[in-house]
């Protein structure tokens, strides 16, 4: 490496990756208080990414038991049981067996710009993706467990290949498909976290065209969850058509 290489040139050098054992061993002999302080960014920014690589490994255990046995197997989640109005959305998703977005995680613990940048990965590097909906008559007619249940069947029945088993968050799909049963599934595997991912975005959007067709009630805000804006559009303006009378505080508000 070529010596009395400026901050700037340093900056960019470490910002590139290619930080080969014999650069690093110049870069620390460097007394330069501006080097010495980008090493130490650089060594906080190698650990959060072996952090980050080890998580993801975890992440992977379930699909590697498939994966090393050459089969394929798909992630099941839903996004939307607990609000006031709108749709239960699920999704069925086989990763493939090299999938490596390492930032891939619970729906929840993400960001809605990292949600979105990562929704586009994933879908143009999954084998096979499917949505299945339940929309508040459904869950009206059934109850909430029911209508998701329905609407994770709908969407491993619209893959377009036939994995080995299922990985299913906290729920059981009506199919004949070997599956587990998945505690906190969206932060145990990352297929499911993918498909947590996939059905929130999907979801979110839907809400956000709803609320200009429902003004009021601030579903681009609360995706249709009980938030005090939303209920002072229930007592203001009464349900709109995509509410789910079933639940409690709809009812009260119905004219």
């Amino acid at each position: 490496m070529p010596k009395g290489l400026t901050i700037a040139a340093v900056r960019v050098l470490l910002a590139s990756g290619e930080l080969s054992d014999a650069k690093l061993t110049v870069l620390q002999a460097d007394k330069r208080k501006g080097v010495q302080q980008l090493l130490a960014h650089y060594h906080r920014q190698q650990f959060k990414l072996a952090q980050a690589q080890a998580a993801f490994k975890q992440r992977c255990q379930l699909e590697q038991r498939y994966w090393a046995k050459n089969q394929l197997v798909a992630g099941i989640d839903e996004v939307g049981r607990g609000p006031l109005a709108g749709p239960v959305v699920t999704c069925a998703i086989v990763l493939a067996p090299d999938f490596n977005l390492v930032a891939v995680n619970d729906s929840k613990q993400l960001a809605d710009h990292q949600r979105r940048e990562l929704f586009t990965k994933i879908l143009s590097e999954c084998y096979s993706c499917a949505i299945g909906y339940a929309d508040n008559q459904a869950i009206d007619r059934f109850n909430i467990y029911e209508a998701t249940r329905q609407a994770m069947g709908k969407a491993v029945a619209g893959l377009t290949l036939v994995p080995s088993g299922l990985l299913v968050d906290a729920m059981t799909v009506p199919t004949a498909i070997p599956q587990e049963k998945l505690i906190h599934g969206d932060a145990r595997s990352v297929s499911i976290a993918a498909a947590s991912i996939v059905a929130k975005v999907l979801r979110d959007d839907l809400m956000k065209m709803y609320d200009s067709v429902y003004p009021g009630y601030g579903f681009s805000k609360n995706m249709g969850y009980g938030t005090a804006a939303h209920l002072q559009g229930l007592q203001q303006l009464g349900p709109t058509p995509i509410h789910r009378h079933s639940f409690a505080p709809v009812r009260q508000y119905e004219k």
